[in-house]
């Protein structure tokens, strides 16, 4: 039985030395200029704003800001509209960050706010690598399919579209 748990462990170390590697080339390209947990600024998100959570300290799952709510692929595959106290729910972090410009002002536009609510209850093939989270929020900030995998490729494409690099600032809103 300790075989898997060392396997487990494994791959888990595994993630979080390729997260902090990633991490680690996103500033150096300046793509991100704060990652999250990073700054003490407390920002409200606007509708439309790219909002993000730490599983357990590995991982990061986003999702669209969208009045008052989160808009996110589920695991399960279905686009969904959820409280920001459910986004946290069976995830390791108890904040919420926004993307934000330099200057503090969440990335963000109507237009993205309006592609989810066109989209809510649409399922798709979700796939960890290949049809995940940040996949979802790029085609709704775009309006196109990209095909991306990780949460660093995610911030390159944000700093891209918004010709800004990224400041990932903990959300101003209430939990619970």
């Amino acid at each position: 039985m300790p075989a898997p748990l060392l396997w487990l462990g494994a791959a888990c170390l595994g993630l979080y030395a390729t997260n902090k590697a990633n991490n680690a080339y996103l500033k150096h390209k300046e793509y991100v200029s704060l990652l999250p947990g990073e700054s003490t600024k407390r920002v409200a998100p606007r509708n439309g704003a790219i909002v993000t959570c730490g599983i357990y300290g590995v991982l990061d799952h986003t999702g669209i800001w969208v009045n008052g709510n989160i808009y996110e692929l589920s695991g399960a595959g279905l686009i969904r509209c959820i409280s920001p106290r459910r986004f946290l729910e069976n995830r390791s972090g108890e904040s919420i960050f926004v993307a934000c410009d330099d200057d503090y002002r969440p990335l963000a536009a109507e237009a993205v706010a309006q592609r989810c609510i066109d989209n809510l209850y649409h399922t798709r093939d979700y796939h960890v690598l290949s049809n995940n989270c940040h996949q979802f929020v790029l085609e709704m900030l775009s309006g196109e399919k990209q095909r991306i995998t990780s949460f660093s490729e995610l911030n390159e494409a944000i700093a891209s579209m918004f010709m800004s690099p990224v400041s990932w600032h903990q959300a101003k809103i209430q939990t619970y």
